[in-house]
């Protein structure tokens, strides 16, 4: 087992090298440049986000979809994730993060509009589509949506499912001495009540989950930087700077080089909003909207609310408590994470217990439709009854287990997705283009397909 742990480590490190972070963002800025900036119509994409489009064909609202895919995505990652680039790559990694929430934001965009472009419908009136559909139908590459799949139904059990669980049960004993065997049959209890009910099951309960915990996350975060007000522009200052500036350190850091910060704050931005994972266009294609770039727009306010927002709330709450209690140990990121929430007083360790354990539950829910996809893709729709249930025992598996090997295979499947999906969305830009200038360049957004 430890030989098969070694491996998937140094597959994990590969894969997430410098190669795969210069192609996600590369195509983030590739993408960015080639549809003219989407993110400027930030404001008409959160407006068409809390619309309902009653008329258009799809299984859930365009918030419902939106919801679903933020549930997968605002994860521990968010918060812990945040904190372990710190740690590596120092303040100026929270600038990086941040600048790959901006640039992400249009290749969740062209995921979204390749999503609803490429659906089709199955006998008993669902939608299904993502990077499988928009490689089939699209490119031809029929061998290469089928290995997406497969890589998607299995990282739906890793990264989506037993590491949470796992995250869930730690948590729950950690801080209030309940046995992970106890809070994993609660947990796994609460995900069948869910996930057995299909997708809208699933959108209903991500549609009132999500916006409570991420709003209160966010108030909780705004506090906390109102609490340690006179260190906020040292703060702000601090990341800038040490973001371009191998020289600045002070307030607690050591310096570090710019190359490490940027290294580590990009890849934790590009593994916490999935903008080319290839994820959540498989929800966006079961949207009900009335063309492609509709619910395109809508898509990409994900990677807004959960880069540009919450993980830059986090790094600048993480570093304003560095700065004030310079007693603070930085070098460890999820130890960086509690001791930096549990300085403040009374709502610190709560907020960050809460975020963590409705996080974690959230990317289970979430994730479980992404897997629940590609195996109806691969399968048909009974087999899909049968990942259900074999999905419902991982979160009990992963609440009482060592996860260490998990881990990795999660970070390889993550990769190996991400690769397909990306050469998609680079040899259909023409069809991004066409489809954008069709409704968004020329102001037809209300027009059908």
């Amino acid at each position: 087992m430890e030989t098969i742990n070694d491996f998937f480590a140094a597959a994990s490190s590969l894969l997430w090298g410098w190669p795969m972070i210069i192609l996600l963002l590369g195509t983030h800025v590739f993408l960015t440049i080639r549809l003219r900036c989407p993110q400027l119509r930030l404001l008409t994409a959160i407006r068409l986000s809390i619309r309902r489009d009653k008329d258009a064909s799809g299984d859930v609202s365009q918030f419902g979809a939106l919801a679903t895919a933020l549930a997968a995505t605002i994860g521990t990652g968010n918060i812990i994730g945040v904190a372990t680039a710190i740690a590596l790559g120092g303040p100026g990694a929270v600038f990086w993060c941040w600048l790959t929430g901006v640039f992400g934001m249009s290749t969740k965009y062209a995921e979204g509009l390749l999503a609803i472009k490429y659906r089709q419908q199955t006998t008993n009136g669902n939608m299904l589509g993502g990077p499988m559909y928009a490689l089939e139908k699209g490119l031809g590459w029929k061998k290469l949506a089928i290995m997406f799949a497969i890589f998607t139904a299995i990282a739906s059990f890793g990264i989506g499912n037993t590491v949470q669980a796992n995250a869930i049960a730690t948590i729950a004993n950690s801080t209030y001495g309940i046995s992970p065997w106890i809070m994993g049959s609660i947990v796994c209890a609460l995900t069948a009540a869910v996930i057995l009910g299909g997708v809208k099951s699933i959108a209903k309960v991500c549609g009132m989950l999500v916006p409570f915990m991420a709003l209160f996350y966010v108030i909780g975060c705004i506090y906390i930087l109102i609490v340690n007000h006179n260190y906020l522009w040292p703060a702000l200052s601090l990341i800038v700077n040490s973001a371009f500036s191998p020289q600045a350190a002070g307030g607690g850091f050591v310096g570090t080089s710019v190359m490490m910060a940027a290294r580590y704050g990009i890849a934790r931005g590009l593994f916490s909003n999935e903008s080319g994972l290839g994820s959540a266009p498989i929800v966006a294609a079961a949207a009900q909207t009335r063309n492609p770039v509709r619910q395109a727009l809508v898509s990409s306010t994900g990677t807004f609310w959960d880069t540009v927002v919450i993980c830059a709330l986090t790094g600048i709450v993480i570093v304003s408590s560095v700065i004030a209690y310079p007693d603070i140990n930085y070098s460890d990121g999820a130890a960086l994470t509690k001791m930096a929430f549990n300085k403040i007083p009374y709502v610190g360790a709560p907020l960050l217990s809460f975020g963590l354990l409705t996080f974690a539950f959230s990317t289970i829910l979430g994730w479980c439709y992404y897997g629940d996809s590609a195996v109806e893709y691969l399968k048909g729709k009974r087999w899909t009854y049968v990942y259900r249930i074999l999905y419902i025992a991982a979160v009990f598996i992963g609440s009482v287990a060592s996860l260490n090997i998990v881990w990795n295979i999660a970070d390889c499947m993550n990769a190996l997705m991400a690769i397909p999906n990306l050469l998609s969305l680079l040899f259909l830009n023409g069809v991004l283009v066409h489809e954008t200038r069709k409704y968004l360049w020329r102001d037809r957004l209300d027009k059908e397909m």
